[in-house]
């Protein structure tokens, strides 16, 4: 017995495409916001070195 795959309906499909495409859009934004975050929280950490060691 060959294997065959079940075709998609053509609406699940398009509600697949649209679903992988919003998740690599996040992902995208993710990657963007994370190197602000590092600094951010770098700097937060910096200060705080500096208050323990002047104070």
């Amino acid at each position: 017995m060959a294997w065959t795959t079940p075709r998609l309906d053509p609406e699940r499909s398009r509600r697949r495409q649209q679903l992988l495409a919003e998740l690599a859009g996040a992902r995208a934004v993710r990657q963007r916001v994370r190197p602000q975050r590092v600094r951010s929280e770098r700097l937060r950490e910096l200060i705080a070195t500096r208050r323990r060691v002047a104070g």
